[in-house]
């Protein structure tokens, strides 16, 4: 294994591919059928492919790499996903595939066909209700697969900062080799104990937690929930204020249950 304090002397390109999957589930109270398709709408504008293209383009500086496609699609009736394909190092243009288009959209390529390489980013929404159901859930699904020095779990405090996470799932996982110029295999070259290693304290603070490594086979994942609901924080109308203590306690209970729910993977009746 790779040591923090000691590079390592490697023959030839660096081959680890590192990869994040990073899933945010953001939940909302909406009184009515209403309120849940306000909420839909509101979930598609503020994050609309458009953003979402500024966020993985943020993601990308972070781990110090280099965009050179991007393609994205806004959904009908809901949802977004936009891909990134990213360098370690900058691709000089002559040698630049001419349907790469290093980020810049412009009106000539409308359409552009993204080509997955061992470097990119993705991001995929999903905003979902349901009648019988006062909270509403939207989730964010982002991967981002490095190969070479570069990390992605350089941006993972960007990435939770950038989103309303009540609930976050994480997983890290390091797959390959690479040799160093003894012809010795290495299958990580970086410590780590846990994702969460690399999240800020500030962040940690808000959040229950709970891990599941196996470190045998460089495999991390984590589990993140809010730890305190500020009731007023959750309800999609923000004018309309609980009349009663009761109603408080029935409304917090939702919000909790769809939380847990989402937090333990399991169906928890009422």
């Amino acid at each position: 294994m790779g040591n923090t304090n000691n590079k390592l002397r490697l023959y030839g390109f660096n081959n680890l591919t590192k990869v994040l999957s990073f899933n945010i589930y953001d939940v909302c109270y909406t009184r009515n059928e209403e309120e849940q398709k306000k909420y839909i709408e509101y979930i598609d504008e503020q994050y609309n492919s458009d953003r979402l293209t500024e966020i993985l383009k943020k993601v990308t500086e972070i781990i110090g790499a280099n965009v050179l496609n991007v393609a994205k699609q806004d959904y009908d009736p809901q949802g977004a996903s936009v891909t990134l394909l990213i360098s370690e190092e900058e691709v000089p243009l002559y040698i630049l595939d001419e349907s790469c288009n290093q980020g810049v959209l412009t009106p000539i390529r409308k359409n552009i066909v993204a080509h997955l390489d061992k470097s990119h980013v993705t991001v995929h929404t999903y905003p979902e209700s349901h009648p019988r159901n006062e909270v509403s859930t939207f989730r964010v699904d982002i991967d981002v697969a490095t190969c070479g020095q570069i990390s992605p779990l350089k941006a993972l405090n960007f990435l939770i900062s950038s989103f309303d996470s009540d609930v976050i799932t994480i997983d890290y996982r390091v797959r390959g080799f690479t040799r160093d110029v003894n012809g010795r295999k290495h299958f990580i070259d970086h410590n780590i104990d846990s994702i969460q290693n690399f999240i800020s304290k500030d962040i940690i603070d808000n959040y229950h937690l709970i891990d599941m490594n196996i470190y045998q086979s460089n495999i991390f994942h984590t589990k993140m929930r809010i730890s305190n609901l500020d009731l007023q924080n959750y309800l999609f109308d923000s004018s309309s204020e609980c009349k009663s203590m009761k109603e408080k306690k029935k409304i917090r209970e939702k919000l909790e249950n769809e939380i847990n729910e989402i937090f333990y993977g399991i169906n928890i009746e009422n």
